[in-house]
């Protein structure tokens, strides 16, 4: 059996994490009532069904034209992170055609496979998100504290809500602390997807941030 090429296994691995990440969001949006909460880990670790209007982390972003815009966004952010992964690939591609006939540093350097993994982390991410507010709002009916979502159609195209369900309020700052006293540790509830991103931007941040700054 032939071997899979890079492009193909980055390829893979995006839809396997775009494919779990809508597996979640579905299985939240139709079996909790908005609101609701299931402990894992006791208090430090819920799955808290809430919908996020906006960006990442439950912030939102102008109302319904800020809504077309940030999916706007979106769109054009997936398209230049795929065009982007692509041209490295080719890079890649044409290095290794070249092979030892090619002038030492009169060629860039082979993109490395952790960096395509990382930008292929934050495009599933992305693209997770993406179908969220391109479609939940014509697929799925209106979530409400109580009733459960069930096929049907709450939002115009594009209007859709994002789905988050991953909370981690591990601790409670003591009430004597400035600024954050009373809150929780961490407030925002996110999902697979935002983990996505972010973790892929982390990684890259510390382990490849010598090739962007190449770049």
């Amino acid at each position: 059996m032939p071997r899979l090429s890079k492009g193909a296994r980055l390829l893979l691995l995006g839809v396997a994490l775009v494919v779990i990440d809508q597996l979640i969001k579905v299985l939240v949006k139709t079996s909790m009532t908005l609101g609701e909460s299931i402990p894992v880990l006791g208090n430090w670790f819920q799955l808290l069904f809430v919908e996020n209007k906006g960006m990442a982390f439950g912030m939102s972003f102008g109302g319904v034209l800020g809504k077309y815009l940030l999916t706007v966004f979106r769109l054009l952010l997936f398209g230049a992170l795929v065009w982007w992964i692509s041209r490295l690939l080719k890079r890649n591609a044409t290095l290794a055609a070249a092979g030892s006939s090619a002038t030492a540093g009169a060629q860039p350097a082979p993109v490395p496979m952790g960096v395509l993994v990382g930008l292929t982390l934050i495009t599933a991410g992305a693209f997770g998100n993406i179908i969220d507010c391109l479609l939940y709002g014509q697929i799925f009916s209106e979530s409400t504290y109580s009733a459960v979502a069930t096929l049907g159609s709450y939002a115009p195209f594009m209007q859709g809500k994002v789905v988050d369900m991953f909370f981690f309020p591990l601790f409670r700052w003591p009430d004597w602390m400035p600024f954050v006293g009373g809150h929780i540790f961490f407030e925002p509830v996110f999902n697979f997807a935002d983990s996505c991103v972010t973790c892929g931007a982390i990684y890259l941040l510390l382990f490849h941030w010598k090739f962007f700054s190449k770049e």
